[in-house]
This record gives structure tokens, C-alpha cells and sequence, in this order.
């Protein structure tokens, strides 16, 4: 059973921010491997904890055979990465077979931990989930994935996640349900263990950070966050992260700020449209800061949505202070 190093178990525990790495494509889809390997320098740039491949934002389509992705993203990022105390977070999904695989590869190249995902898997029972996650968790360390089901996942019970948390080897888990109630679940059958929360729930970042969890005399928290919306503006993130983590601002102004954060994700996530925009919409804030060439998708539906370059236009104006284009012509003018 492999472990994590003593030193990222550390980073993992106290909080970090990591970023949902993009796959950055030329117009024939082939990997657009210089920007490819700028993006992983950009987030490091930033200040990023570590970064997390071949999940959602990567697009799962990597897996495809017809595109079989997902090895050079994995080998191109922990290049980057190189010898840095990163973080190195794998994506894994898909049946049993498939999740073997992409835990193989994790390992390969030296990543820490693999974010499990149970998308996909609308027709195994929960049991099922459970026995498959025994497996990976004794080839690799797991950070649990709660994925919404607007975008592929499955509404998983207390009673799941209690049994989840007693697998070892599990050290964290990301809740992005979008959704109260089921983020409430999982806070609340982990409450009396030692692994780590991370908020995935883009809708809201702050909140999360900000909120103590209390049941009785246990008390929980979201210590960090694993996101698709850190992949963006992540100089201005990070900078919002170690405010918060510092409690140097006030709750009020935090709140406020949270609002901000969730109006601009909503512009880029596309919630409207049942987030069809959302990986398109990432690429577009990327594409105009020169950071990718354009905003294809493996999977030719995924695009932006009829108005949603305008709504990421207004959220830009509107909140300049969560912006960092300047940042990112600097990066530019200097990375090499």
C-alpha cells in the first residue's frame, strides 16, 4: 500500500489550494504541448499547493481511445512539477478495469494521491463503490470526489460515505455536490475522523472555507479546496485562499467576497445551461489572457453557451480586484 510522504501528507492536512489542471488543444485536437506545460508553470507561478490532472477540468474524454490522453497530461505536469513539495494529485475513474489503470499511471509518475471519482457509475450499488474504492485505496492514497450530478455524478448516502471514510488509506475528500444538504452528509459521517476536507463546490468557495462544522462537541472544517474554478484568475485565488486561511479579514468583507467569487463562477460554469459551458468557459478566461490558443473541447457539445462570453465580460469589469491579468503579462513576458 503505497503512502504519502511525510511532507505532502503535511501540505494535504493543513490546507492547500489546488487547482483543476485544463488540457490545452490545438484546433485538429491534438495536445497543445507548449501551453500545455505553461499552464503547470502559471499555476506554480501563482502559488499554488499543488495541482490535480486528469480530473473533470482535464476533461474525461482524455481517456478515450481515440485520443488517449491522459499518460502525456500526467508525464507533462509532474515533468513541470519536477522535484517542487507539490502536491501531485492523479484523476481516477470509471469501472474497476479503468480505475486500475489510471491508478497505474498515477504511480508511474509520481503522483500522491488519486482523486476517485464515482461518476459514470450511475448503475453500481453503493456497495460496489465501496469495494472499488478497497482497491485503489491499496495501490494508491485516495482523495474521495463527491461530483455533482449535473456534470456526471451520482447522489451518494451519509451511510456511503460513513463506509468510505473507514477504508484506509483515504486521507482526503472533495465535495463538490453543489448542494447543501449532500455537502452536510459527507462533513457529517467524517466529522469523527482524521481526513481532510476540500471544497469543490465552486458555487461556494468562500462559505465553505469560512464555516466551522459543529455536531455536538465534534467540529469539522474545509481546510482547503481542489477546484475547476482555480484554474482561473489563480494568482487573485490564492492570494484570497491565505487571506482566509490567515483570518486577516473580517467575515463580513470574506462573505461579500464569496458572492463576487460565486457571480464570476457562474459566468464561467455556466449554470444556466446546465453547466454545458463550464470547461469551454474556463478556456475562454484562458484563451484571453494568452495562457491557450483557443477554447476546443474534446467533446465537440462542449462550448459556450449562446451569451456567456458577455456574462464572463461583466464579471471581469465588475470585480478587477479578482482579476489578475496583469499577473499573467507578467508571466508571460518572463516564462520561457
Amino acid at each position: 500500500m503505497a503512502q504519502l510522504k511525510e511532507h505532502i501528507k503535511a501540505l494535504v492536512q493543513k490546507g492547500a489550494f489546488i487547482p483543476a489542471h485544463p488540457l490545452a488543444l490545438n484546433e485538429d485536437l491534438s495536445i497543445d504541448e507548449k501551453s500545455q506545460r505553461r499552464l503547470t508553470r502559471y499555476y506554480m507561478a501563482s502559488g499554488v499547493d499543488g495541482i490535480a490532472v486528469g480530473v473533470h477540468t482535464t476533461q474525461f474524454e482524455v481517456r478515450q481511445p481515440e485520443f488517449n490522453y491522459l499518460e502525456p497530461v500526467l508525464r507533462m505536469a509532474a515533468e513541470e512539477v519536477g522535484d517542487k513539495p507539490l502536491i501531485k494529485v492523479a484523476g481516477i475513474c470509471g469501472p474497476l478495469e479503468s480505475a486500475v489503470k489510471d491508478a497505474e499511471l498515477a504511480l508511474k509518475y509520481g503522483y500522491d494521491l488519486g482523486l476517485l471519482s464515482m461518476g459514470g457509475l450511475q448503475n453500481a450499488t453503493e456497495q460496489e463503490l465501496i469495494e472499488r474504492t478497497k482497491v485503489i485505496a491499496e495501490m494508491i492514497p485516495v482523495f474521495g470526489f463527491y461530483l455533482q450530478p449535473a456534470v456526471g455524478g451520482r447522489v451518494l448516502s451519509y451511510d456511503f460515505w460513513k463506509a468510505f471514510a473507514a477504508i484506509p488509506n483515504v486521507q482526503a475528500i472533495k465535495v463538490a455536490a453543489f448542494n447543501r444538504y449532500q455537502t452536510l452528509d459527507v462533513v457529517r459521517a467524517i466529522a469523527d475522523t482524521d481526513i481532510i476536507l476540500y471544497t469543490g463546490n465552486d458555487d461556494n468557495i468562500v462559505a465553505d472555507l469560512v464555516t466551522p462544522y459543529r455536531f455536538g462537541e465534534k467540529e469539522k472544517r474545509f481546510t482547503g479546496g481542489l477546484l475547476g474554478h482555480y484554474a482561473v484568475w489563480t494568482h487573485k485565488s490564492v492570494e484570497l485562499f491565505r487571506r482566509i486561511r490567515e483570518g486577516h479579514t473580517d467575515l463580513d468583507t470574506l462573505l461579500a467576497t464569496g458572492i463576487e467569487v460565486t457571480d464570476m463562477n457562474a459566468a464561467i460554469f455556466d449554470p444556466k445551461n446546465a453547466f454545458k459551458g463550464c470547461i469551454a468557459g474556463i478556456h475562454e478566461v484562458l484563451r484571453r489572457q494568452g495562457l491557450m490558443k483557443g477554447i476546443w473541447c474534446l467533446n465537440p457539445h462542449e462550448q459556450l453557451s449562446p451569451g456567456q462570453a458577455e456574462e464572463i465580460t461583466r464579471v471581469m469589469n465588475a470585480y478587477p480586484h479578482l482579476v489578475d491579468d496583469e499577473f499573467v503579462k507578467k508571466f508571460l513576458e518572463t516564462d520561457h
